[in-house]
């Protein structure tokens, strides 16, 4: 132990000699630990955000969405069927055990009033209370979620996310006021928690949730058309039946529909169908059971037969998940091979500064070769040098790394995380890369023949 000790005092008395030699020497050693560490950090930081980003949306999150719809031969693209219905809804929720909860939604964008205030870009979404389950809105940050109940009268209520309450009421509590959706009014009984953006930088807060019988029965839009008081297209293209049994009939058989009458019960001549079917499998590892659980009762429910391709879509938020955990795994590992070639040409290095030391130190090793020094013992002379000065570079690229990391964190606002393995992996490659690259020279010097090495000049 003594032995060792006096060898390790021996190799940083030699590495002081030339101070300026032995920086310039870990430099490539620094740079390469250094860039490990940083791309480690942030690497890691990022798989976190992005599965930050899925949790946000629904850690357990499957969607359904309908196929596309043909014409001659010609699809019109995906989500142009008319295929789901609120009853494939319950049918999810109801026949599959590993969902959790399903909800219908449909989908609608509308300019939103309050006073002399207007919000034009909100996201209108009308489901059920299921959707805030599946979406974790469980806890409202002010008020309350509308209940099952809501949905069946259809009522007029919302609960609006957080931008939305900004744009329109500022710092007035939206609670118990009504905004105007289009052609009704809306009172808002809650507020969301806030979630930011997405992982395709859409604002998830910039959205109202309503009833879908709501949507469905009350609003009008592009899918949302409805016979207020007036005949549907197909109506008014029909012969009228009276006319024909009562051919001289002057007056109406019965009093016109007022005006409040048409506004409490429309009557509805199109939309049935949903735009989505928001699922929550029961866990994360149930998920691909839930989808294939969903492909079967869809399919025996829209009588698709064997052989035959989906009226719908199917997928979950993990597949998203996985592409960019993948993108992002690829470039961290194209940025670690840069890290690693750094790595290599700072053991080139070493390797050169070792070889001129030797050379330099012929006579030093003669003589103490003389004075009863064996091979072994020159070997383990340089190779503890050579180690020393990869692991102090070692030590100086983790501080270095760590600083880029936090540097970069703070001025481009990426995030990073600390990684323990990338430190101890650091660790462990300088002290590889110092006896790699120190070998051959400390070999080299412990095979040079004593009497010759005290001649040398």
């Amino acid at each position: 132990m003594v032995h060792v000790y006096k060898t390790f005092r021996t190799a940083l008395r030699a590495l002081r000699r030339n101070v300026m030699r032995s920086a310039l020497t870990c430099l490539g050693i620094v740079i390469g630990i250094a860039a490990v560490i940083a791309m480690a950090e942030i690497g890691q930081g990022s798989s976190y955000m992005i599965q930050k980003s899925i949790a946000s949306v629904g850690a357990n999150q499957i969607g359904v969405e309908p196929g596309a719809s043909h014409a001659g031969g010609v699809s019109a693209g995906a989500q142009s069927a008319l295929t789901l219905t609120p009853e494939d809804a319950a049918a999810i929720a109801r026949e599959c055990p590993a969902v959790q909860w399903a909800a219908p939604s449909v989908d609608a964008r509308a300019q939103l009033i309050y006073g002399n205030k207007n919000w034009g870009s909100a996201s209108v979404k009308g489901t059920t209370p299921d959707y805030l389950n599946v979406r974790n809105w469980e806890k409202m940050a002010a008020g309350s979620a509308f209940t099952d109940e809501d949905v069946r009268r259809a009522a007029e209520v919302c609960v609006i996310g957080q931008t939305v309450a900004d744009g329109l009421f500022g710092k007035e509590s939206p609670v118990g006021k009504e905004i105007r959706l289009k052609n009704i009014g809306l009172k808002v009984v809650g507020v969301l928690p806030r979630k930011g953006a997405n992982m395709t930088g859409r604002d998830q807060d910039d959205i109202i949730v309503l009833p879908y019988t709501t949507v469905r029965y009350r609003l009008s839009g592009s899918k949302l058309t409805f016979a207020n008081g007036t005949a549907s297209p197909a109506a008014k293209s029909s012969v009228n039946s009276l006319n024909a049994v009562y051919p001289s009939q002057s007056v109406a058989l019965y009093p016109p529909i007022s005006t409040g009458q048409t506004a409490n019960t429309p009557m509805v001549y199109r939309f049935n169908d949903l735009d989505d079917i928001y699922v929550s499998a029961v866990s994360p590892e149930m998920i691909d059971t839930a989808m294939e659980q969903i492909r079967g009762v869809l399919r025996e429910r829209h009588k698709i037969g064997p052989g035959e391709e989906d009226d719908f879509d199917v997928h979950s938020s993990t597949e998203i998940s996985q592409a960019l955990g993948n993108s992002t795994l690829l470039v961290t590992k194209l940025l670690l091979i840069v890290s690693a070639i750094s790595l290599v040409v700072g053991g080139v290095g070493i390797m050169n500064i070792m070889l001129v030391s030797v050379t330099e130190r012929t006579r030093e090793i003669g003589l103490r070769m003389a004075v009863g020094a064996r091979g072994r013992d020159i070997l383990r002379q340089f190779l503890i040098e050579a180690t020393l000065l990869c692991l102090i570079g070692g030590a100086i690229g983790i501080g270095v790394g760590r600083l880029t990391s936090h540097t970069v964190s703070t001025l481009m606002k990426w995030p990073v995380m600390s990684s323990a393995t990338a430190i101890i992996a650091a660790v462990a490659v300088s002290a590889t890369v110092g006896i790699v690259f120190g070998y051959y020279p400390a070999w080299k010097a412990s095979r040079l023949d004593p009497i010759e090495a005290l001649r040398y000049e």
